[in-house]
């Protein structure tokens, strides 16, 4: 490209925005129909800056769950072969054995206001607690909406950061809300935004920054699983070592941070395949619920899994959660609003009960396929039919191509084509 400079290029219409970027790409015809023809673009061009097309990813369901004695057919937006068929099957599993259990602490979040420059950190910290109902009434006079709905600013923390070798001590500031059923992020600004005078009013000090923060360990999901190992048991492995199977691979994991990761990786495969199809903050859940698994000093599993008294498989995912159900982007994503409407969910703690239990069920499914055939018998036979596509399948070639690459073990894209032209 000569240069990503492009003066005015966001005062162009998205169809003359494409256009300029075809001519200077040499796209086909076909890629810029491709761009243009979802009607969801006029969305698109609301929602970000330089809007040019409108990215897709596959919508699935997960099915079989059952959570506190309700069903939910669970939507899933993701492009990774064999993440929903392996949490299906495994909340099928769970379900045979009682469902999931699920639980939340509630919906407060946090606002954050760094104070920088006070005389007397320590006097300066007791003015503001002192002052803290006043604090909070002003919060709640700048949203009063969110109060009158259930919510609001319910409490203050202030927190004192002593002086280390590379900057000078400060107070932060943390204002409790309650969001109730809306994600919360802009309510939250503009409450830390609006007291920020009466903050430095009462602290004497100088306030610097005023944002939420994404660590919302005040706003946490748990789900809960017990198999006995009769229904653990394949046809090449008891029950009781698919079971210690399971628990030596978490063990694996909460000791070592480069098993952790990839094992937590599996864990947000089912998280936020659910967050991105309800139009949630998917880069919030994964960045907070990675800090939450570092919260003790290192980092480590998400999940534990262990034996319980009657020798069953016990799992357990809690999680900070703060998703919603009404405001922001979900609003506007018609795909996120027919998501909501499928699980047919009340309430944001619902929803991420949810959450949590398709990524313990997700979980579940790696540890089990690692502790028994290993993780690529299932993953490559379902990653068969994204290879047969890449070699130009459609329709019905699409599944033969599959079986006969599976059925070989070769799944290779050259291996594809020849079965391909051997088809016809």
């Amino acid at each position: 490209m000569s240069s990503s400079r492009i003066p005015g290029f966001y005062r162009l219409s998205l169809q003359d925005r494409v256009e300029l970027l075809a001519e200077e790409f040499s796209l086909t015809a076909e890629e810029r129909e491709l761009l243009l023809r979802d009607p969801a673009q006029v969305h698109a061009n609301e929602m970000v800056e330089n809007a040019v097309g409108h990215y897709e990813l596959p919508l699935g369901v997960g099915l079989n769950f059952q959570i506190n004695g309700r069903d939910y057919v669970v939507p899933m937006a993701i492009e990774e072969p064999s993440v929903i068929a392996s949490a299906s099957y495994m909340a099928k599993l769970i379900r045979e054995a009682g469902g999931f259990t699920a639980e939340s602490t509630g919906r407060t979040m946090i606002g954050q206001i760094q104070v920088l420059g006070c005389a007397d950190p320590l006097q300066a910290r007791t003015r503001l607690m002192d002052n803290a109902e006043e604090l909070i009434a002003e919060a709640n006079g700048i949203m009063p909406g969110m109060q009158r709905r259930g919510g609001g600013a319910t409490g203050l923390e202030v927190r004192d950061l002593p002086a280390e070798d590379d900057g000078a001590a400060m107070l932060v500031v943390h204002l409790i809300v309650d969001t109730r059923d809306a994600m919360g992020a802009n309510t939250i600004n503009t409450m830390v935004e609006g007291i920020a005078g009466s903050v430095e009013r009462i602290s004497g000090g100088r306030v610097h920054l005023r944002i939420l923060s994404n660590f919302t360990d005040h706003c946490l999901a748990r789900a809960r699983c017990s198999i006995p190992t009769d229904q653990l048991a394949t046809s090449g492995m008891s029950g009781e070592e698919v079971r210690d199977g399971i628990v030596a691979a978490y063990q694996f994991a909460a000791r070592d941070v480069y098993r952790a990761v990839t094992h937590n990786k599996g864990v947000m495969n089912g998280v936020d395949a659910v967050v991105i199809a309800t139009g949630n903050d998917w880069r919030a859940i994964e960045a907070g619920s990675h800090a939450y698994a570092s919260r003790k000093g290192r980092y480590t599993s998400m999940t534990q899994w262990s034996k319980g008294q009657h020798g069953e498989l016990i799992g357990v995912l809690e999680l900070p959660m703060p998703v919603g159900i009404v405001g922001g982007s979900i609003g506007i994503q018609r795909m996120a609003q027919v998501s909501l409407r499928m699980l047919g969910v009340e309430s944001a703690e619902e929803l991420a009960q949810i959450i949590v239990s398709v990524g313990l069920a997700q979980n579940l499914g790696a540890l089990r396929a690692l502790a028994t055939e290993g993780i690529q018998k299932g993953h490559m036979a379902l990653h068969a039919r994204s290879v047969a596509m890449t070699a130009g399948a459609s329709g019905n070639d699409v599944a033969e191509v599959a079986r006969q690459l599976a059925e070989a073990h070769d799944y290779r894209v050259d291996t594809a084509k020849e079965i391909l032209g051997r088809l016809h």
